[in-house]
Formats: structure tokens, sequence, C-alpha cells
């Protein structure tokens, strides 16, 4: 397992969008590599999904570009994802991806993604208010738009 002490060297900027909930939906991320400032932006669809598959398949997909271990700010506007990270997901593994009323945890497939992601990385996490003005999430959620249009005809 990384050692927490991993100094940031990724920013991870995400968003996903959804047209209904559940419908079209698209994901968008923008990696950024510490100190150089590089970029990659990226970003998927599906056809039928909902607001929160889509949040949490941006954060899966930033974090499989990466190809070793790593300090990564993971900066999202979903309450759900970064709840879900920093407090939920520990209670959940311990239950068997279980809620406390014993009901499957909805997108387990997703989580248990992204737990296997994050425990290659040290993660911090930043909150940011969604359609806000904040440049690399308007940027996300324009992708996650831009990807789902596609089944909009």
């Amino acid at each position: 397992m990384p050692s927490k002490k991993l100094q940031t060297t990724v920013h991870l900027f995400t968003d996903g969008a959804c047209s209904g909930n559940p419908g079209p939906g698209g994901w968008g991320c923008i990696l950024r590599h510490l100190p150089t400032g590089k970029e990659k932006e990226l970003s998927g669809s599906e056809p039928q999904t909902t607001n929160n598959r889509m949040e949490l398949m941006a954060v899966i997909q930033g974090l499989r570009q990466l190809n070793r271990p790593c300090g990564v700010l993971v900066v999202s506007d979903s309450q759900y994802v970064l709840n879900g990270l920093e407090k939920w997901m520990k209670g959940w593994k311990s239950k068997g991806w279980r809620l406390s009323d014993g009901k499957p945890v909805k997108n387990q497939d997703l989580w248990m993604e992204l737990d296997e992601l994050k425990s290659r990385h040290s993660l911090t996490f930043q909150y940011v208010h969604g359609h806000a003005g904040h440049e690399e999430n308007e940027r996300c959620d324009q992708m996650a738009v831009e990807a789902y249009q596609k089944f909009k005809n």
C-alpha cells in the first residue's frame, strides 16, 4: 500500500452529467501533473445511466490513467463521491458492501473498483460548488454534456 506521505503530484478534476436520471449520461475529467502543469482531458458516456454513476466514473477513469502510485488531489462537485470516499466506504466494506439497514450499496460495482484504485494512491479531496464558475469543474461538466449528446438524437 502506498505511503500516506506521498507528495501530491496530480490534481484530478471530475464531473458527471445526466439528461434525465436515469438517462443518457457522460463524465469528464482533467488530470494535471504537478509541477509541470501538463494536462490530459478525458470523457466518455453511457446511453442509460444515472448522475451518480457518471460522477463515480469520472474519478475511476482519471485514476485508471495513473501508472504508478502518487498523491492525488480529487476535486469534485459531488458530495456523494467525496463522502463515499472519505466517510462511508470503510463502513460499507466492513458490512460486506451493505448499508446499515442491510440493503446493498447502490453502484457497488463502481465503488468496489474505486476502492481498489484508491488503494494504489494517496488521495486527498476538495469539494467545489458545481456551476459556480470553477474553471476546471465547468470544463469537466462541458465535456460530460458533450459526451452524452450523441445519445440525444
